[in-house]
């Protein structure tokens, strides 16, 4: 009996998972929550790196940081989607590494999750950058000389005073891509990743097109949309306004 029982639930869960709700909704929860935590990180060290470089070098390693902003994001992603194509560069570099001349990436749809993950860190993580290191401009030098006179490590330094120093900015970030990344859609289009992954926003984009137009079924994804984003932003705000508090008393 225990076993029927677990198999009905796992029948059950698996005929969940393939209404296009639940499925839109699992990868975007997994790419918001993949992605945001990756560029910010991604977004820090560029940033350090970038600040600790010789003034000569700056420029050019900021512009080439800042490429993926310039480039629109559908465009961005349809080179990649290029580039990914059997016959494109990265996917027959790919097929060589592994020796696998049947390997596609489009065909899977873990390896379309981790594409359009790697993608969305790519394109957001400049927007990261740039904001950090005009906060790393305002860094108390005093406290940094301090650190390093009592022999702190530059891991160290980087940990107990450029990040706290950073938190208001790390905060902001992290509001405005966990808003991006849960209205993800440009990716999906881009990638042609549809039977794969597909989001509230392209639910919302296929239901409105196509010759029976689910009017309903969009304005009710949107509405999910907006809720699920407030949902995602409410920890974020309720801790920026504790600590707002905590310093104005």
């Amino acid at each position: 009996e225990a076993w029927r029982s677990t198999d009905s639930i796992g029948a059950f869960l698996g005929e969940i998972s393939d209404l296009p709700f639940y499925r839109a909704m699992g990868f975007t929860l997994t790419y918001t929550f993949t992605v945001t935590p990756l560029l910010i990180v991604l977004g820090l060290m560029i940033a350090l790196a970038v600040n600790s470089l010789n003034r000569h070098l700056k420029g050019l390693v900021i512009f080439f940081s800042l490429l993926p902003m310039i480039v629109t994001p559908l465009i961005g992603s349809l080179i990649l989607f290029w580039m990914i194509d059997s016959r494109g560069v990265l996917g027959s570099a790919l097929q060589y590494l592994t020796d696998d001349p049947t390997l596609s990436l489009k065909a899977s749809t873990g390896l379309t999750w981790i594409m359009l993950i790697v993608y969305g860190v790519w394109n957001s993580a400049p927007f990261a950058f740039v904001v950090f290191y005009a906060g790393l401009q305002t860094l108390p030098q005093d406290q940094l000389e301090s650190a390093q006179i009592d022999g702190a490590t530059r891991w160290q330094r980087v940990r107990y005073v450029v990040v706290p120093h950073l938190m208001p900015l790390v905060t902001f970030v992290a509001l405005i891509q966990l808003m991006d990344n849960f209205r993800g859609f440009e990716p999906i289009v881009g990638f042609n990743a549809e039977a794969h992954a597909t989001s509230f926003s392209w639910i919302i984009f296929n239901d409105m097109g196509g010759e029976t137009r689910l009017l309903s079924s969009a304005a009710t994804t949107s509405v999910l949309t907006i809720l699920g984003v407030a949902v995602l932003l409410t920890p974020v705000l309720i801790r920026t306004w504790r600590d707002f508090s905590r310093k104005a008393h």
